[in-house]
């Protein structure tokens, strides 16, 4: 250790963890007649300080029954993830933190969201805290359209990985079967970008993979030459857009459908100019949820399940995010 540093940020990023939890214990030294008979009174410190850990644990809510999917290759991914698209810097960080201590186990993140360090920062405060284990998290990240070429595949993950100070992915999605070139056909080929990623699965550096805002007839053309088949598609799914036929050609082919934009995308309107009716502002909607004593963001929730996709709804608000995951113990009728 003695020619080399730990670079600055990764320095820093040690300093920050929120754990501060004694590894040795002076118990075996208390006696209710002294002369210690606490803890607090052996180390000289004040009974909050050692009552530090036990509070980082009690912020903690546990889901018994969080509903699950089994994927095509045995893994499993939990049904309600944290969608973590369009926050401004600085928000997520804490989102995440709130996420988790909800009671969240799927996190869903992106190249191009530009927030992973984030995520990182947060899924460290986390993990110090002692409550949450990586190997609970299931990690979703996405590669852009620059990173398609067989060559820029394994770097662009590498990258992700080390934002989200993680060592493996639990599912890589191609973004969008784009890669910004313009001809006759896409180039570099899916073909070349999915064989690359099969070979991070060879690796363990990623352990699910599939894709994202992909037709059947596009997925269809990856089972021909796929060695690893896709283990999800991720599309906008909702009451608007309900994907019927994309959801049934799914579960023909045994592969997950993931749901983007689960509450309609209230934000979509003015990125995209679309008009039209808000999702969350239906009659059909509100009546619904006011009968169950629900918010409509629940019962869109609710729906996105039983409908049989997993479900992103994205939050950057410690109640929404809560009240997102009390849909676990009812249905909609």
């Amino acid at each position: 250790v003695i020619d080399w540093e730990l670079p600055r940020e990764d320095y820093e990023s040690l300093c920050t963890l929120s754990n501060q939890q004694r590894m040795v214990s002076a118990r075996f030294w208390l006696n209710p007649r002294g002369p210690y008979k606490t803890e607090a009174d052996f180390w000289d410190t004040s009974a909050e300080a050692e009552n530090f850990v036990q509070q980082s644990q009690n912020r903690y809510s546990a889901i018994k029954d969080m509903p699950t999917a089994t994927l095509n290759n045995g893994k499993t991914i939990p049904l309600i993830g944290l969608g973590t698209w369009k926050s401004k810097p600085g928000q997520i960080k804490e989102a995440t933190i709130h996420a988790l201590r909800a009671g969240y186990r799927h996190i869903d993140c992106a190249e191009y969201y530009a927030n992973e360090h984030e995520i990182g920062q947060a899924l460290q405060i986390v993990f110090a805290e002692g409550v949450v284990k990586r190997e609970d998290i299931f990690l979703t990240s996405k590669l852009w359209n620059n990173h398609h070429s067989k060559d820029s595949v394994k770097p662009a993950v590498q990258k992700i990985l080390k934002d989200l100070k993680v060592q493996h992915l639990d599912l890589l999605l191609i973004h969008w079967p784009v890669t910004g070139n313009v001809g006759p056909s896409v180039q570099p080929t899916v073909k070349e970008t999915w064989q690359a990623m099969e070979e991070l699965v060879s690796e363990g550096l990623v352990h699910s993979i599939g894709v994202s805002n992909f037709s059947a007839k596009k997925v269809d053309d990856i089972l021909t030459y796929a060695k690893v088949a896709p283990s999800v598609l991720q599309v906008e799914v909702h009451p608007y857009w309900r994907q019927d036929s994309l959801l049934k050609y799914c579960k023909e082919k045994s592969i997950h459908m993931t749901a983007f934009s689960p509450l309609g995308s209230p934000d979509s309107s003015s990125m995209f100019q679309r008009s039209g009716p808000k999702l969350m502002d239906d009659p059909i909607l509100t009546a619904i949820a006011a009968k169950l004593n629900r918010s409509p963001a629940q019962c869109l929730i609710r729906w996105g399940i039983q409908h049989g996709t997993s479900i992103l709804p994205k939050s950057v608000n410690e109640g929404r995010i809560k009240s997102n995951l009390d849909v676990i113990d009812w249905e909609l009728p």
